[in-house]
C-alpha cells in the first residue's frame, strides 16, 4: 500500500511539474504580448472543458481538465480581409484561410485595430512567439542547475566497485561452464582498488578509463597485454593484464563479432558508422564496473549539458515520425523497447512514479530520497526541453509555425525598402491554417498511440 501511495505521490508531481511549465510558457508569450500593446482574452492552462477561471482586467485566466497544453489567446493574429488585400475565395484552403481571418476580427474590438497581433513589427512577433519556448529553456536550465550544482549528480570515478567473473555473451546472466574468464579477474583486480593508469595512460576520470580498455584491443581474436598501475590498501602496484577484444550490439551488450547486431563505435566508445574515420567493430573488454559517487558540478557546466540535452531531443524531434513507427512496429509485433524508445506523457509519468515508488536497494537507481528528488528534477528538465524543442518546429500551430511566418512577412518587407517599394501588406498567415489542422490531427495520431504504447508495452528501465 505505502508503494501506491508513493508512486500516484510521484505521478502528481509530474503533472504539477508540467502544469507549473505549461504556465510558465504561456506567461512567456503573454507579457511581452502585453507590454507590446497586444491585448490578451484569455490565459488558459489545459484544454477542454474549464474548472475554474476568473476575469482580471481584460483577461480571463483559467486552468482546464486536459493538462497536456495550454494556449494565451492573442487578439487579433491573424490579419484582416482588407489587411491582406483578400478576394473571395474559390477553393476549401482559401475559405478555410477566409475563415480564420473572420474568427480572428470578430475579436478585435471596435477603434482597436491597433491593438492586433498581427500589426506587431517583425522583431516584436518574433520576441512574443520566442517567449513561450525560451522560458521552458530557462526553466530547464534552473532545474539542471539545482540538481548538478545543488544536489550533485552520480559520477563514475576510477575505484573498481566490482569485477565480472567471464565474458557474458548475448542474454547471458551467468558463467557457461566453457566462459572465457573476464580479464580483469585473471589479472587479480579487485573491488576497492583505484586504477592510477593504464597501458601509460594517466587515469584522470573513468571516461580515460574506459577509453584506454576500449582502444588496447580492437582486432577480433587477438588479445594485448597492457601494464595497469593501481593503488590499494595505500600502496601503488603494477598488474599486468590481457585486454579481449569484444564486439557489442547497439543496447551495448557483448556479441559474436560475426552478428549482424554489430554496432561500430571509436576509441572513446561513441557509436559511429562502419564507414567513418577510426570505426570499429571490436573494442578492449576488461570487466571492470566504476564505482559512483555523488559529486557537486561547477556552474558553468550547466549550459554545456542542457546545450548537450537540446542537441539529443532535437535528434529525436527531428526523426520523431520514426521512431513513433519503430515504437508502433515493436509493440504490435511484441517486441520489447529499449530504454532510447521516444515516450508519451504516460511513459514519463511512469518513470515518475517508479521513482518515487521503488525499494532502495544496491541494484536500484535510487539510494534514498536525495535520489528520488534528482531524478524527477531530471525529468522536469528534460520535459522543459522537449516543450522547447518540439515549440520551435517551423509549423502551426506549434510556436515554430507562428516564427516562420513573421521571419517570411519580416523578409518580404526589407527585400521592398530595398527596392524603395511601398510597404507591403502583412503576410497572411492564416493561410497556413490547414497545415495546422492536419499538424494537430498528425500530433493526435502520434501521441495516441504512443500512450497506448506505454500502456501495453512499457519501457522498462533498469
Amino acid at each position: 500500500m505505502g508503494n501506491v501511495l508513493m508512486y500516484v505521490v510521484g505521478v502528481v508531481i509530474l503533472v504539477v511539474g508540467v502544469l507549473v511549465s505549461i504556465g510558465l510558457h504561456e506567461i512567456g508569450h503573454m507579457v511581452p504580448a502585453k507590454k507590446f500593446g497586444v491585448r490578451v482574452s484569455q490565459y488558459m492552462v489545459g484544454f477542454g472543458p474549464t474548472i475554474w477561471s476568473k476575469t482580471k482586467g481584460e483577461t480571463e485566466y483559467g486552468l482546464k481538465w486536459i493538462p497536456l497544453g495550454g494556449y494565451v489567446r492573442l487578439v487579433g493574429m491573424y490579419p484582416t480581409d482588407e489587411a491582406v488585400g483578400a478576394k473571395k475565395p474559390t477553393t476549401w484552403w482559401g475559405r478555410t484561410a477566409a475563415d480564420a481571418r473572420a474568427a480572428s476580427a470578430e475579436e478585435i474590438h471596435e477603434g482597436e485595430d491597433h491593438r492586433a497581433f498581427y500589426r506587431l513589427s517583425t522583431p516584436k512577433k518574433l520576441v512574443v512567439m520566442f517567449g513561450g519556448p525560451v522560458m521552458n529553456l530557462l526553466l530547464a536550465v534552473v532545474l539542471m542547475g539545482i540538481v548538478m550544482v545543488g544536489i550533485g549528480v552520480p559520477t563514475q570515478t576510477t575505484t573498481i566497485a566490482s569485477v565480472e567473473d567471464c565474458i557474458l555473451v548475448g542474454e547471458q546472466t551467468k558463467c557457461p561452464a566453457a566462459a572465457v574468464p573476464a580479464p580483469a579477474k585473471t589479472a587479480g583486480l579487485q573491488p576497492g582498488d583505484v586504477i592510477v593508469s593504464w597501458d601509460g595512460h594517466k587515469a584522470d576520470s573513468w571516461a580515460d578509463v574506459r577509453g584506454a580498455i576500449r582502444g588496447s584491443s580492437t582486432v577480433p581474436g587477438v588479445g594485448k597485454e597492457v601494464q595497469v598501475v593501481i593503488e590499494r590498501d595505500g600502496r601503488l602496484m603494477t598488474l599486468p593484464i590481457t585486454v579481449e577484444p569484444v564486439c557489442r550490439d547497439k543496447s551495448g551488450k557483448v556479441v559474436s563479432c560475426e552478428s549482424e547486431a554489430v554496432v561500430c563505435s571509436d576509441r572513446s566508445g561513441k557509436k559511429v558508422k562502419c564507414t567513418s574515420s577510426g570505426a570499429t567493430k571490436a573494442a578492449g573488454y576488461a570487466g571492470i564496473v566504476s564505482a559512483e559517487r555523488t559529486q557537486r558540478k561547477p556552474v558553468w557546466e550547466v549550459p554545456t549539458t542542457v546545450g548537450s540535452m537540446v542537441w539529443q531531443v532535437g535528434d529525436i524531434v527531428a526523426h520523431l515520425p520514426q521512431r513513433v513507427w519503430d515504437v508502433a512496429d515493436r509493440t504490435i509485433n511484441g517486441e520489447g523497447r529499449g530504454e532510447e524508445s521516444v515516450l508519451s506523457i504516460v511513459g514519463v509519468g511512469r518513470i515518475a512514479g517508479d521513482t518515487t515508488s521503488v525499494d532502495a536497494s544496491a541494484d536500484s537507481l535510487v539510494s534514498g530520497p536525495t535520489d528520488r528528488i534528482r531524478m524527477l528534477l531530471g525529468v522536469l528538465a528534460a520535459l522543459n526541453i522537449s516543450l522547447f524543442v518540439f515549440n520551435l518546429i517551423p509549423l502551426p500551430p506549434l510556436d515554430g509555425g507562428h516564427i516562420t511566418a513573421a521571419l517570411w512577412e519580416g523578409a518580404r518587407r526589407q527585400v521592398s525598402r530595398l527596392r524603395g517599394q511601398v510597404r507591403t501588406r502583412p503576410a497572411d498567415s492564416a493561410r497556413l491554417v490547414p497545415v495546422g489542422y492536419a499538424m494537430f490531427v498528425l500530433l493526435l495520431a502520434m501521441g495516441v498511440m504512443l500512450i497506448w504504447a506505454d500502456i501495453v508495452n512499457p519501457v522498462k528501465f533498469t
